[in-house]
């Protein structure tokens, strides 16, 4: 065996149950029910056991705990892109929901049809509880087989339309039409004649249901909608698809915060004033969103709010208890764009 090497140190040791329990007073028995929250344990050694757990930073080794339970605590996540402002928005309120109730995060991303089904494989190798499909990667998992004991939350999507059986999956979204109809209300209010839109890839749930809340209160309002354009969620898109309008666009509605950005832009270029010429909403409420030039009236997401009910509707279905679809109404944020 090797020396050690003088002035080496030894990386300090792991806490183990038995230092709870002899630190609480109890038996390792004691400690296990309460990791594994056992209704078996009375509330005053409940609490002298999770003080000694803080103190002494136990942590419970997940690969033992699966042994024992048939559980890893790992959800997993399947998006297309993390390239876009909301898919990463929501990547960090998943993440910190699922911190939040004790569960691990493992990100598949999938690009087209045959990767969804290799990342389902994936998770299914991983022994993951259940799995999270993110917006635009819910019109890629269509149709495609669930791997039998997964449990299942898809973000942005149509609720699960099977016509026979316990349904495959729980949604949870937002109501992207009713905040398109405030968006198109509001510009509508100030006068402006009609509403033009710019609008999210076509194969986008969100982007299509902000599309239909457009056309509805225009209808709603005795109005024909004009021809949209349409921009991929980037700024880039967004500058394209502006610069090809016309300069009779008093009003424009853009699908999310990014495309406005970049029709801002366009605009400018063209000399036309925002809001004195064009009045701009926008959907999202990014970060920066405040700071555009002029500051963005917009839809604002709830995406922690979002992220927490997607987690806990996952974990209601990890458990197998009943849950029931959610649908969170964005918030319209005015600011001196529109």
């Amino acid at each position: 065996m090797a020396a050690e090497q003088p002035g080496a140190t030894r990386a300090p040791r792991r806490a183990s149950m038995a230092d709870v329990a002899a630190v609480a007073g109890v038996s390792s028995q004691t400690v296990s029910r309460v990791v594994n929250d056992s209704p078996r344990v009375d509330p005053a050694t409940r609490a002298r056991v999770e003080a000694a757990m803080e103190d002494l930073g136990y942590r419970m080794h997940r690969a033992a705990r699966a042994l024992r339970t048939g559980r890893t605590d790992t959800i997993g996540l399947i998006v297309s892109t993390l390239a876009s402002v909301g898919n990463s928005r929501m990547l960090q309120a998943l993440a910190d929901a699922a911190a939040a109730r004790g569960f691990a995060l493992t990100v598949v991303t999938a690009a087209g049809r045959e990767a969804v089904a290799e990342g389902f494989a994936r998770l299914r190798d991983q022994g993951v509880d259940g799995a999270v499909i993110l917006n635009e990667a819910t019109a890629l998992a269509r149709g495609l087989d669930v791997p039998e004991g997964l449990a299942l939350v898809v973000v942005d999507a149509p609720a699960d339309d099977r016509a026979a059986g316990a349904p495959r999956f729980v949604t949870v979204q937002t109501d992207h039409a009713a905040g398109a109809r405030a968006a198109t209300r509001r510009l509508l209010a100030l006068g402006r004649g009609t509403v033009h839109h710019l609008a999210g890839p076509s194969g986008s749930f969100a982007a299509a249901e902000r599309e239909r809340g457009w056309r509805q209160e225009l209808e709603a309002a005795g109005l024909a909608a004009p021809e949209l354009v349409r921009g991929d969620w980037t700024a880039a898109s967004g500058f394209a698809a502006a610069s090809a309008l016309g300069d009779g666009v008093p009003a424009l509605f853009c699908a999310n915060d990014q495309m406005a950005l970049g029709a801002l832009r366009a605009l400018a270029d063209r000399g036309r004033r925002v809001p004195e010429d064009v009045a701009v909403v926008g959907f999202d409420d990014i970060a920066d969103a405040a700071d555009y030039r002029p500051p963005l009236t917009t839809l604002r997401q709830d995406f922690d709010g979002l992220g927490r009910a997607a987690i806990a509707s996952l974990v209601a279905r990890i458990e197998g208890d009943p849950v029931a679809p959610v649908l969170l109404r964005p918030e319209l944020v005015i600011r001196a764009s529109a």
